[in-house]
């Protein structure tokens, strides 16, 4: 399954260029890496144009949010790379509380033209 998901960065050139460093190869910690894949997502990307971000994610039939989210609060390596993300990140004005990736609704396909 596809979700795509967004989040806005500070309006700060620094900090985007510095959240962009963290998301080179191999900048995020091998341990946030190893529970985004055991968490049944096979593919992740992450797109960025000015201060916006746009995540693109494809996830196995085993990938279940909420249970993620529980097994990612209780990791510590995880918990760190939260808190050091947040300060690079700003939350869509719409977003619900406590929501920081906001998912997206797909509202057209070229595959359902006719």
């Amino acid at each position: 399954m596809r979700h795509v998901l967004l989040l806005d960065l500070q309006d700060d050139a620094e900090l985007i260029a510095a959240y962009r460093h963290w998301h080179r190869p191999g900048g995020p910690p091998a341990a946030v890496t190893r529970a985004i894949r055991a968490g049944g997502v096979a593919a992740l990307d992450i797109w960025h144009v000015g201060d916006r971000l746009v995540m693109v994610m494809e996830t196995t039939p085993d990938f279940h949010p909420v249970a993620n989210a529980a097994r990612e609060a209780a990791d510590p390596a995880v918990g760190a790379w939260d808190v050091l993300m947040d300060r690079f990140q700003r939350r869509l004005p719409f977003a619900a509380d406590g929501e920081k990736w906001v998912a997206a609704e797909r509202i057209y396909s070229l595959d359902e033209q006719p």
